[in-house]
């Protein structure tokens, strides 16, 4: 049986969360809240008549009572968002203790702005998703400095390579054990 989990993915906006989360969630049977998908049907819903601010913060609560919903169901969840506040890992910690869970956070990293600039150019962006970098600057200033849990281990992805270069250690990380022939 897969160990149950709380995954809280982090970094930049174009450093592969998403790809991340959904490769995660296909192996092991993860639900993944994406911060988002939330976000972009708030603003569609309110017709953009809400500042992003209010709608982030609208947002993450919807984001953790889903996550509370899931959890309490039985399923491992993954948190799809930028960790740019000390409140999403409070939270995040909080609720997998809640549930006697291993929390987990996984920061993916890609140092190159123009790699980053060509990520996000080249998706079909949401409503609240970045589709470029104007600044790097201003975008290291908005997303660069990801909260890092203290007290629990981490891992960190270099997403600058293909996800097949790191995705055994991600799976390693959160508890994934292979099932041989024979196991139930």
């Amino acid at each position: 049986m897969e160990t149950r989990f709380f995954l809280q993915m982090s970094g930049m906006p174009g450093t592969g969360k998403s790809t991340l989360a959904k490769a995660i969630a296909r192996r092991m049977g993860c639900v993944v809240v994406d911060h988002d998908v939330v976000k972009s049907a708030l603003l569609r819903a309110t017709g953009n008549d809400l500042s992003s601010d209010q709608a982030g913060k609208i947002s993450y609560a919807i984001d953790w009572d889903l996550i509370d919903y899931y959890l309490d169901q039985g399923h491992s969840v993954i948190l799809d968002s930028p960790c740019i506040h000390d409140v999403a890992l409070i939270t995040g910690q909080r609720l997998a203790k809640k549930y006697g869970i291993p929390y987990k956070y996984i920061e993916c990293q890609l140092k190159d702005m123009t790699q980053i600039d060509a990520r996000l150019r080249r998706r079909s962006a949401l409503l609240s998703q970045n589709r470029g970098v104007q600044s790097s600057e201003e975008f290291d200033r908005s997303f660069g400095s990801s909260k890092r849990p203290s007290n629990e281990p981490f891992l960190i992805a270099d997403t600058s390579l293909p996800i097949s270069n790191y995705f055994d250690e991600v799976l390693s990380y959160v508890g994934y054990q292979q099932k041989t022939v024979g196991d139930n």
